[in-house]
């Protein structure tokens, strides 16, 4: 049985997958699973699920709602219909040998971390383009609105951003600079705040022999932090920049593969 909440949310027996049709229902299996092995009160799926509106009979609602997630999960795997364990101050989604795609997200990122510390980039970068497999879309389709939920959903975004970063890094340090030029310039444009992504993206371009290209990229992050944020760019894209201008030649020098 594998959990699977990187994106629209569902529940594989190994066989086939199983979603669900109820966003409520959805929602509930959803937060169960973000504090997976620990107690999710009452009171913390009703916020989740209505916010601070909540109807009149929320606490019935989400008896139902979890009475039928019971029945959905032994249709997806648990047979011995104890995925969800109701304790006294709320409940608790217990994994035991389950898969869930979260973890396998956080292993993946923290061993290419692990590789490229230690100068094994083509292992660093396997493992990040595992770890970017698994991410299939918006959490719960874009539909994680409650607190725990979007929090969730803001993390994992940012935990994408971080390991496409990393994996260019290792790119680039195993000299295929040219594969990113398009990825980072896509990047730049959907999180032009981003300022690691222009640093990168300057630095391809440099060592691609597009020196002007590269100096037009500062420019563009200048204007855009100039004219959205008031601010000046970081000392490390100004660094970058100021090494382009003087073509310092450690920006030729490979870094340890």
């Amino acid at each position: 049985m594998r959990y699977e909440l990187l994106g629209p949310l569902r529940v594989s027996d190994g066989v086939g997958n199983f979603s669900l049709s109820a966003p409520k229902m959805e929602m509930t299996l959803a937060t169960l699973l973000i504090g997976a092995g620990r107690v999710t009160t009452k009171e913390q799926l009703i916020t989740e699920l209505w916010g601070d509106k909540p109807p009149k009979r929320a606490s019935a609602a989400v008896h139902v709602y979890l009475s039928q997630l019971r029945k959905f999960l032994v249709t997806a795997g648990d047979s011995a219909g104890g995925a969800i364990l109701t304790k006294p101050s709320g409940y608790v989604l217990v994994l035991d040998d389950a898969g869930y795609d979260v973890t396998d997200f956080q292993e993946l990122i923290r061993t290419g971390r692990n590789h490229q510390l230690a100068g094994h980039h083509e292992a660093a970068l396997e493992a990040f383009e595992l770890a970017l497999l698994l991410v299939r879309g918006p959490v719960l389709d874009g539909m994680a609105e409650g607190p725990a939920l979007s929090a969730f959903s803001t993390w994992v975004e940012a935990e994408q951003l971080d390991c496409l970063e990393l994996s260019v890094e290792s790119r680039t340090a195993l000299g295929r600079h040219r594969e990113v030029i398009s990825l980072l310039d896509g990047l730049i444009t959907r999180y032009p705040f981003r300022e690691s992504f222009y640093r990168q993206l300057m630095l391809v371009l440099y060592r691609s022999e597009r020196q002007a290209e590269a100096l037009r990229v500062y420019r563009r992050a200048q204007k855009v932090l100039r004219a959205e944020l008031g601010l000046e760019p970081c000392r490390s894209l100004r660094r970058l920049h100021q090494a382009i201008l003087t073509s310092d030649r450690l920006l030729d020098l490979p870094m340890a593969v």
